[in-house]
């Protein structure tokens, strides 16, 4: 459980900042070029990660690829995250401060919830409620601060969708997060690398010098690879709306760098914007969810300990090497304790 709140917050920071660094590419690179270049960091980095794991361990653990039925949740994701997304983000940063679009991101986590609870039929209490209320106050207070010049409430509007975008995403990954986090992230990242990277071609974008394209390839890595993976690893402990909640502190990072570093103006907006989003931020982090639940039989793979969970016996010689991976059958159960809507916790509530 705690381990997919330090995911989620891992995953926040990396993301957080790589928005403000963007924006400074945004001097030499078109928009959706750069989408590009920082989706190919991300599956390049990832797709080297992925074969320096599968050759150089000893013990490799099997690849968990998505279930046949899964598939058309990923493509989907990679569609409406790795392609759509990132594109949206880099017009509205072009039109508008690094600090404000990184405080706007925040939006993304109360679409998540949103779409989480409304149509995929998350639980959530009024506490989660509230929470995702303040978060959506601060974007419009940001938003609203910036309507006196056409581009920055078009930027605003532009990152909003990004979010909107995001948000989707986080629900379709979902549903694949038992899967292998690294080759998830890794076909995001390709899929959308190829997609954006071919459309700018098209568009007849000149390509920067390797120098740029070497730094944009590393926060790409670093701010959509890395942070991927660790989003999906939180996804799986703590369902969508939560770890989308987590992963709102991200923009906070985003906007203190933009201050601190890149010279943004330090508003009254941006203040309140903060404070409304962290005490947001904060609800979800002292939830506490506990109740009798009911789990039923369950046959699936992914990376696990023997916990509470998973008191299965072995068919193959088992080392005691813990975690690992292996198909495994989990029978039904009734008990009671805390926990979020993880892989094994995905049960209506009355």
């Amino acid at each position: 459980m705690y381990r997919g709140m330090i995911y989620a917050l891992l995953a926040a920071g990396l993301f957080g900042v790589s928005t403000p660094l963007a924006k400074v590419f945004l001097r030499d690179v078109e928009p959706v070029l750069l989408a590009g270049l920082l989706y190919l960091g991300s599956g390049a980095g990832l797709a080297v990660i992925q074969v320096m794991r599968l050759t150089m361990s000893r013990k490799s653990a099997p690849l968990v690829w998505p279930k046949r039925g899964e598939w058309m949740w990923l493509v989907g994701a990679i569609l409406v995250g790795g392609v759509v997304g990132p594109v949206l983000l880099m017009f509205g940063l072009a039109r508008t401060e690094a600090s404000t679009a990184s405080l706007v991101l925040n939006l993304e986590a109360a679409f998540t919830a949103l779409l989480a609870w409304y149509v995929f039929h998350e639980n959530y209490d009024r506490r989660i409620a509230l929470g995702m209320t303040a978060i959506l106050a601060g974007g419009v207070v940001l938003a609203l601060g910036r309507m006196e010049t056409g581009s920055a409430s078009l930027g605003v509007l532009l990152v909003a969708a990004a979010c909107l975008c995001w948000a989707l995403d986080n629900n379709l990954t979902r549903k694949v997060s038992a899967s292998d986090a690294i080759l998830i992230a890794g076909l995001k990242g390709i899929a959308a690398a190829a997609v954006n990277l071919s459309l700018a071609l098209i568009l007849g974008y000149p390509m920067p010098g390797a120098g740029v394209v070497t730094k944009v390839a590393t926060v790409g890595f670093l701010g959509y690879g890395l942070s991927l993976v660790l989003f999906v690893l939180a996804l799986r402990h703590l369902g969508t709306a939560r770890t989308g909640a987590y992963f709102a502190v991200g923009p906070f990072f985003g906007a203190v760098v933009a201050v601190a570093f890149f010279g943004d103006a330090i508003t009254w907006q941006l203040c309140l914007a903060t404070l409304l989003m962290g005490f947001g931020v904060w609800l979800h982090l002292s939830e506490r969810h506990v109740h009798e639940h009911a789990h039923e039989q369950l046959d699936h793979v992914h990376s696990h300990r023997h916990d509470e969970h998973h008191q299965h016996a072995h068919p193959f010689a088992w080392d005691g090497a813990e975690p690992h991976t292996h198909p495994h059958l989990h029978a039904p159960m009734v008990h009671r304790h805390k926990h979020f809507p993880d892989v094994h916790h995905r049960h209506p509530h009355g």
